[in-house]
């Protein structure tokens, strides 16, 4: 080994000791948890979970969310469940669902009437997919104020999304509908809300509505059906043969 090769692993060492002895590190376990907890769960404390064995114990603790892994075979470990309906059934109001990325989920007629937050596990939207089954009405079904974010919907006939009521976030997302003769029984967003700000992000208030961004839309005869007031930013659509996508991308002023 020459002496070039001996410093940088010297130097490798030392960088890991001195990590390792870093000064919060020594703090207990029930202390970095509440740090844990004032971070965003993405992209913050996904990546805290990245650190080491023991912050991604306490980053993934189901205090702070609960997770959903489909090939989970141990029921009793707490906050973990095999599937969406499981997660959605046990979270309290206000609980995080972090959905691990890999293969497709099913989610059909899923009814959430509580404040949930659901967040993909993966590094891009399309590495999480929430499948929603012909014959279902919609993926999910929201009746709270609740927020998606970094998942793809699909859905074969009926709607990716139907929101009822309470202020609905999409944030980064896909949704995705079938496009064939009979696309005129798909639609990726319906919100029979009677809101006054649909779509809008522009004027916070506490009234029902939908807050869309960065999400693409694709498949469908039409990209959002709507009882309520209809206000739309920055929308580009893109034709194509088969194809028509529609692009959300909503600034936050």
């Amino acid at each position: 080994m020459g002496e070039e090769e001996k410093r940088k692993l010297k130097h490798k060492k030392k960088s890991a000791s001195s990590s390792f002895c870093s000064p919060i590190n020594n703090l207990d376990d029930g202390c970095l948890m509440h740090i844990f907890s004032f971070l965003s769960p993405i992209p913050d404390r996904y990546n805290t979970a990245l650190v080491c064995h023991r912050w991604h114990f306490l980053a993934c603790h189901p205090r702070l969310w609960l997770r959903v892994e489909r090939s989970v075979k141990d029921l009793s470990e707490p906050g973990v469940f095999p599937s969406i309906e499981m997660a959605v059934s046990a979270a309290r109001p206000g609980d995080t669902i972090l959905i691990s990325a890999g293969g497709s989920h099913q989610a059909s007629n899923i009814q959430i009437n509580k404040p949930l937050c659901l967040i993909g596990g993966g590094e891009a939207p399309d590495e999480t997919t929430l499948l929603c089954s012909r014959g279902s009405d919609s993926a999910l079904e929201f009746l709270s104020t609740c927020k998606l974010a970094n998942l793809t919907v699909k859905a074969e006939l009926g709607c990716c999304l139907l929101h009822r009521s309470g202020r609905l976030t999409i944030d980064g997302c896909i949704l995705q509908c079938e496009s064939n003769p009979l696309d005129y029984l798909s639609c990726p967003i319906v919100t029979t809300a009677g809101g006054s700000e649909i779509f809008s992000s522009s004027v916070k208030t506490s009234c029902d509505g939908v807050s869309v961004s960065q999400t693409r839309i694709e498949g469908g005869s039409k990209a959002v059906v709507t009882s309520g007031k209809l206000a739309l930013q920055r929308v580009r659509v893109i034709c194509s043969r088969t194809y028509v996508y529609f692009w959300f991308d909503v600034e936050d002023n």
